[in-house]
């Protein structure tokens, strides 16, 4: 097991108002703290999802493990090849290389807080999400930075007879 000792100097303090919050229902995505503001120790973001929207469709992320904590509401989280739900106060976390997605319980909203450590830049990656939905960039263009973002998609059989 290696150790990695984040390097930064500061406190991060993210206030609610002035974090930037890309999108909007049913999906929103509220950026509170990138790697590069961390020392690479983690990026962590809060995603309100309405009335059973997916949050992201099933991945896996090679470097990173993720974690998902629900505020409120209800969420299923795929994790491996199990669709757990999850309430409020509940804890998941994906270690790197199994795949898992997040969307809220049809007929809920789900807020969760996400963090991913070590962290990578995920803050751009949240924005291209905004562009493709906005139809400024096309679906397949995912695939040119799916490297970059340690966001590698997949199909997950589990995922797709759940929703």
């Amino acid at each position: 097991m290696s150790l990695f000792v984040p390097q930064f100097d500061e406190s991060v303090v993210v206030r609610d108002a002035e974090a930037e919050v890309v999108g909007g229902a049913p999906v929103a995505i509220k950026l509170l703290a990138d790697s590069n503001a961390t020392g690479g120790a983690l990026s962590t973001v809060r995603a309100t999802l309405t009335d059973g929207a997916d949050g992201a469709r099933p991945h896996l992320h090679k470097g990173s493990a993720e974690m998902f904590y629900v505020l409120d509401g209800a969420a299923e989280v795929l994790s491996g090849e199990e669709v757990l739900t999850a309430g409020p106060g509940d804890l998941v976390v994906v270690p790197p290389n199994m795949p898992h997605a997040f969307a809220a319980v049809p007929g809920s909203d789900a807020d969760i807080l996400i963090v991913i450590t070590p962290g990578v830049e995920r803050f751009e990656y949240f924005r291209h999400l905004q562009r493709i939905r906005l139809g400024e960039a096309t679906p397949e263009s995912l695939k040119e930075v799916q490297e970059l973002y340690d966001n590698h998609f997949l199909v997950s059989p589990a995922w797709e007879a759940r929703r």
